[in-house]
């Protein structure tokens, strides 16, 4: 296990590098994210320990962050002003791009690792943007006919370029087609009225997500049962509990496709194995079906962000929380 504090700023979001190994991102905010700076620190994972390659601070607080899937040295940040930035981080202080059309704080940032020139951000204005690195103002924006509140995550399809999901405060998680226009084409009451605050693509089943929300559950969903209008009877393919608060992010392994990483406002951190797959799951225990692997204590505030590592034995991930620490351990060991 390596560590390293961000000190005078608590973690909001973290990711691996898609092209070194030895490279992770953390978004960070002072005093919490209420009031104050951001700063986005660039990590190297060494022999020695994990050292600060680089730092760029910002005006607001940060709240997400993504690296490019096309430039080894570009990470887009969520900010809390609103603005979304473009960092160089082989270039000093300033953003190379910067937005500001969101009317409110934005919460998430991914990347598409199919379209691999398009991002998307989502805020609590209630929309979701998509990006391109190259233009000066979004390519499109989209929204629910009903306003959402805030919509917590939104994320690309690993396995179609057009097709996001997102999760919002109204406990709905939505499909999007940028294609058939600024409307969801599906949608479910996923969390029983509770706020849902992150989700996931499965890395090798395209139709499967994840969402996990205020109701301490994680749920494992299959999209094709989603209808145009929102439906409330949908059943999940699996709703695994353990997390004593909030679920606060939710991340598929890359290298199983039964296997998932939460972060918790109960400090803890969990991995979790789905069984919903299998063709024995209707004669499985409920312990099996719903297994809770491991848990990781070592945070002592909010963990609100993880991520697992491409490269290297699978199992190595990252975690940031309110604490001001992040940490790399592996969740085999």
């Amino acid at each position: 296990m390596l560590a390293f504090r961000t000190t005078g700023y608590n973690g909001y979001g973290v990711q691996y590098s898609p092209f070194f190994d030895s490279r992770v991102a953390v978004a960070t905010s002072a005093n919490f994210g209420l009031v104050g700076n951001g700063r986005l620190w660039v990590l190297g994972l060494t022999a020695g320990g994990i050292v600060a390659e680089a730092t760029f601070d910002t005006q607001d607080g940060l709240f997400d962050l993504a690296w490019s899937e096309s430039h080894e040295n570009h990470v887009a940040v969520a900010a809390g002003d609103g603005s979304v930035k473009l960092f160089d981080i082989s270039l000093k202080d300033y953003p190379v791009q910067s937005w500001r059309e969101h009317t409110r704080e934005v919460f998430s940032v991914n990347w598409s690792v199919v379209d691999k020139n398009a991002f998307c951000t989502s805020s609590w204005d209630g929309t979701i943007k998509l990006w391109t690195p190259r233009a000066t103002k979004a390519v499109a924006t989209l929204a629910p006919p009903t306003p959402p509140g805030c919509v917590y995550a939104a994320a690309f399809s690993p396995h179609h370029p057009s097709l996001l999901a997102s999760c919002s405060s109204d406990s709905i998680v939505r499909l999007w087609d940028p294609r058939a226009g600024p409307a969801p084409v599906a949608a479910v009451h996923a969390h029983g009225g509770a706020e849902v605050l992150s989700l996931d693509w499965n890395k090798y089943r395209p139709d499967v997500i994840a969402t996990a929300g205020v109701d301490r559950a994680i749920k494992v969903w299959d999209i094709r049962a989603l209808s145009a209008a929102v439906a409330a009877e949908v059943a999940p393919l699996n709703d695994m509990r353990g997390h004593e608060y909030a679920v606060r992010r939710v991340a598929w392994s890359p290298h199983a496709a039964d296997t998932l990483l939460s972060a918790s406002y109960d400090m803890t951190a969990r991995v979790w194995r789905d069984k919903s797959a299998r063709p024995d799951t209707a004669t499985l225990p409920a312990a099996r079906f719903r297994a809770l692997q491991r848990t990781f204590d070592r945070h002592r505030e909010f963990v609100v962000a993880c991520d697992w590592s491409l490269w290297g034995a699978p199992g190595w991930v990252c975690t940031a929380g309110w604490d001001e620490m992040v940490y790399v351990w592996d969740v085999n060991a």
